[in-house]
C-alpha cells in the first residue's frame, strides 16, 4: 500500500513563503510523476505543479514563476517552494503520486492560508 504524508502547510502573510513536503512510502515504481494540486472552497481541484522522476516539470498558469517543485528520488519525496504568496493561493494542497491510471495516490491534504 502506498502512503503519502504531507507537511509544511500553515498560515502566512501575503508576500510570504512556505515550503511543502510530501514523503511517499510503500511499493513505488521508480518511473513516476509526483505533483501538487490544490482545492479552494467551492472550486475544482487544480494542478499546481508536477515533476517526473526524470526531472521534467509542469506548472499551473497561475504560478507564474512564484513556485518551484523539486524532488529527491532516493527519499521518494517531493517539495513545493512557494514564494510571493497571495490570498488567492489559500486552499488545501494535496500531494499526488502516479505511474498508471490504476496507481494514482493522494495525500490527506495540508491547509495553506494566506492572510494578513
Amino acid at each position: 500500500q502506498v502512503q503519502l504524508v504531507e507537511s509544511g502547510g500553515g498560515l502566512v502573510q501575503p508576500g510570504g513563503s512556505l515550503r511543502l513536503s510530501c514523503a511517499a512510502s510503500g511499493i513505488i515504481l521508480r518511473v513516476n510523476v509526483m505533483g501538487w494540486y490544490r482545492q479552494a472552497p467551492g472550486k475544482q481541484r487544480e494542478l499546481v505543479a508536477s515533476i517526473t522522476s526524470g526531472g521534467s516539470t509542469n506548472y499551473g498558469d497561475f504560478v507564474k514563476g512564484r513556485f518551484t517543485i523539486s524532488r529527491d528520488n532516493a527519499k521518494n519525496t517531493v517539495y513545493l517552494q512557494m514564494n510571493s504568496l497571495k490570498p488567492e493561493d489559500t486552499a488545501v494542497y494535496y500531494c499526488n503520486l502516479k505511474w498508471t491510471s490504476r496507481n494514482d495516490y493522494w495525500g490527506q491534504g495540508t491547509q495553506v492560508t494566506v492572510s494578513s
